[in-house]
């Protein structure tokens, strides 16, 4: 048995996005090359919605990509088949500044998988990392530039994040695990 405990509320995930593209803004407003990509699936939709923010902030089109990154996962041999998403990269990413943006960081493995996947498409002069939920538990030394909210968890806790657009309800839950009696 599992209960959910609510860490963000509709509200609060748009004040959370809100401050994360200011703060993109504020660490990139020199750089004209901004590029957002979004790591599929989550990652996606939150892209989605920092862009119209920073292209506010910015005072110019801010371009949004879209990455799979299935196959340069390290542990494809874990899975039976991969789920793999379209990826859509619109612009040359080589000496640009790249935003990757995920909705929860844990192991690292799918932002270094991101990061591998991203040499298909040029060579960025920098890669930053954007995160709504920081959990923690790396198994590889990445650190995310952008976080909306750290919520230390045990390993066996789970972040549910729910966005209307994948037919939720724009909330984040912790899933944590119930006690057997």
């Amino acid at each position: 048995m599992s209960h959910k405990v609510v860490l963000l509320s509709p509200p609060a995930l748009q004040r959370v996005l809100t401050r994360i593209a200011h703060e993109i803004a504020e660490k990139n407003e020199e750089d004209p090359d901004l590029v957002l990509v979004g790591i599929q699936r989550g990652g996606v939709f939150l892209a989605r919605r920092l862009q119209p923010i920073l292209t506010a902030i910015l005072a110019h089109p801010v371009p949004l990509g879209v990455l799979d990154v299935s196959m340069h996962r390290d542990d494809l041999d874990n899975h039976v088949a991969p789920n793999v998403h379209p990826t859509n990269i619109p612009v040359d990413l080589n000496d640009k500044t790249v935003v990757q943006v995920d909705d929860v960081l844990f192991s690292g493995r799918t932002t270094r998988a991101a990061m591998d996947a991203l040499n298909d498409f040029g060579r960025p002069r920098r890669i930053q990392l954007a995160v709504l939920i920081d959990r923690g538990h790396r198994e590889l030394p990445i650190k995310a530039d952008f976080v909306g909210k750290n919520v230390p968890t045990a390993v066996k806790e789970r972040i549910d994040v729910q966005l209307k657009e994948a037919g939720g309800d724009d909330v984040v839950y912790l899933e944590k695990a119930g006690r057997e009696l």
